[in-house]
């Protein structure tokens, strides 16, 4: 069974697997809006990796704590197997869906 997403928790899925081993809530926010030019707020993203990790597409787990946070922790998150997975469903997807357009399309004004 496929579960389907939106297009905001694929580009916050996307944002975590750039991201990689500093996946947590602020980069994920802030890269999320450097990669697209929107705006994002943290809340929305939070929301959007409660979902995210409720579906399996993604794992979280606390990071060590740090003196530039205060001596707190940070909540990491990481692509799950299946998250994984539906990031490449979607882009052979979206690869199969534009190559399905008739080249002649680009070339009318």
């Amino acid at each position: 069974m496929r579960t389907s997403i939106g297009e905001f928790e694929e580009l916050v899925l996307l944002t975590v697997g750039i991201l990689y081993q500093d996946a947590y809530g602020l980069a994920i926010t802030d890269e999320l809006e450097r990669q697209t030019k929107r705006k994002a707020t943290i809340s929305s993203v939070h929301k959007a990796l409660v979902r995210l990790e409720e579906k399996g597409f993604l794992k979280s787990f606390m990071g060590g704590a740090t003196d530039a946070r205060g001596g707190r922790k940070k909540r990491l998150y990481e692509l799950t197997t299946s998250g994984k997975k539906c990031l490449q469903e979607s882009k052979e997807l979206r690869n199969s869906m534009w190559n399905a357009i008739p080249e002649m399309i680009w070339q009318t004004k």
